[in-house]
């Protein structure tokens, strides 16, 4: 079983984030404790699987989610809130490693994504409170004029006008830091509380008649007919199976394993700010173009949600507060002495080619993860597509399979080392402005 499913955290128990202090938890789900049989057996209990079990629920599917912690647990309840447009790449190098049609299919299917996510919350999580723009802030003028370009193929391409391009000026007055040189923002994104999303999920899905449990680590899943999913008190044998665990992945899924890196990311919050103009003058969430990135926005209760850092391998540091309100300062400067009262590691998912996967990895045995970045929108849309296939209609499904996603080198014991020479000279470009 992976290490990043206990390394960091109390079993069934949600992580000191402000996310999970800002929500009333209610009472734990009960574990499976007996033999069922049903149609489709989830693992996991995210926006994958939680958006599955809801779409294949209201189509009259009998479901079981299993969750080894708690709905909303892992990164789906504890990211930084941020929803962006499209895939962790751009549309023009998709148009040339895909070809034109398809990207545009792809940029239709993230737009109903969006779509989808805003609709999601407005039925089953207004709590979430999504609020729309996201800002991507530029430290230099080449990658600002890059920025706008992408902007403006974008309008003339794809009839995309949401986005607003910012020069120095207009950055500085949105983002009180001396750090960027221009941006864009779009209208079209937005940002949200996740865990609040990921609950409201979860009572829609079991409305529409799916069963979940929790503290119910996955040990083993048995291919065939039907499937025989184990847990440690129960078993479910499914027609079915959906591996729904991203960066959580571990023997039970070797085809997941091989394509789809863990990698912890890392966010505090503030105190609440006495003026929280002083640091965004709008309610919007801003990302900057680091490669290690660096990504913020206000809370409802005006504290600084800031996420900066990451790492490989399954330990979180020691000390996150610390290797956090470095880059918060190196950005914001006038919050040199603010106190941070919440700090948290979170595990997700990324590819070698940062597009998501989706793969059928057993007889009857589907998954999708690996989103890099873009899981709030593509997770919950991934759901939908998941109970498409497994109804009937897998046409959405084949081509996203399709997405090119090549093996991490080095295999299961050398690839993490790897990545982790890899980020530290990225890091450094980064540093010295490369």
């Amino acid at each position: 079983m992976s290490n990043f499913l206990y390394a960091n955290d109390q079993r069934a128990t949600y992580p000191s984030s402000w996310y999970a202090q800002s929500v009333d938890h209610g009472p734990k789900r009960a574990g499976l404790d007996q033999p069922l049989t049903c149609d489709v057996c989830v693992i996991g209990a995210g926006f994958t699987g939680l958006s599955t079990a809801l779409h294949l629920a209201q189509k009259g599917f009998r479901v079981v989610v299993l969750e080894a912690h708690r709905v909303g647990f892992g990164a789906s309840g504890r990211n930084g809130g941020q929803m962006g447009s499209g895939l962790n790449q751009d549309q023009c190098k998709l148009e040339k490693t895909l070809g034109q049609d398809a990207a545009h299919r792809l940029w239709e299917m993230t737009q109903e994504a969006k779509s989808l996510t805003r609709s999601l919350i407005a039925q089953h999580a207004p709590e979430a409170g999504y609020q729309p723009g996201v800002a991507e802030a530029d430290f230099t003028q080449s990658d600002s004029d890059a920025s706008h370009a992408k902007a403006d193929y974008l309008a003339r391409n794809y009839g995309y006008t949401d986005i607003e391009c910012l020069d120095k000026s207009a950055i500085s007055a949105l983002i009180k830091s001396p750090s960027y040189a221009g941006g864009i923002l779009d209208w079209g994104a937005g940002h949200l509380h996740p865990l609040r999303y990921a609950m409201g999920l979860a009572q829609a899905a079991e409305t529409a008649g799916a069963t979940l449990y929790e503290d119910s680590a996955v040990l083993q899943v048995q291919d065939g007919t039907p499937n025989i999913v184990d847990t440690e008190h129960g078993q479910v044998k499914a027609g079915y199976v959906v591996h729904a665990t991203n960066g959580y992945h571990n023997s039970l899924n070797r085809k997941q394993a091989k394509r789809v890196l863990p990698i912890n990311n890392y966010l505090v919050a503030t105190a609440p700010l006495a003026d929280p103009q002083s640091v965004l003058t709008k309610n919007i969430a801003v990302a900057d173009n680091r490669f290690v990135l660096n990504y913020y926005r206000l809370s409802h209760d005006n504290r600084l949600i800031f996420g900066g850092g990451e790492s490989y391998g399954a330990k979180f540091p020691k000390d996150i507060f610390a290797k956090v309100r470095r880059p918060l300062t190196q950005i914001f400067p006038q919050l040199a002495d603010v106190d941070l009262t919440h700090a948290w590691g979170g595990t997700l998912g990324i590819t070698t080619t940062r597009l998501p996967m989706f793969a059928r990895v057993g007889h009857q045995q589907l998954t999708a993860s690996g989103y890099s970045g873009h899981g709030i929108a593509l997770a919950g849309f991934a759901g939908l597509v998941l109970a498409e296939a497994i109804a009937g209609n897998a046409a959405r499904f084949d081509l996203l399979s399709k997405l090119p996603g090549p093996a991490f080198p080095g295999g299961q014991a050398l690839r993490s080392p790897i990545m982790t020479l890899a980020m530290t000279w990225f890091s450094l470009r980064d540093k010295l402005g490369l």
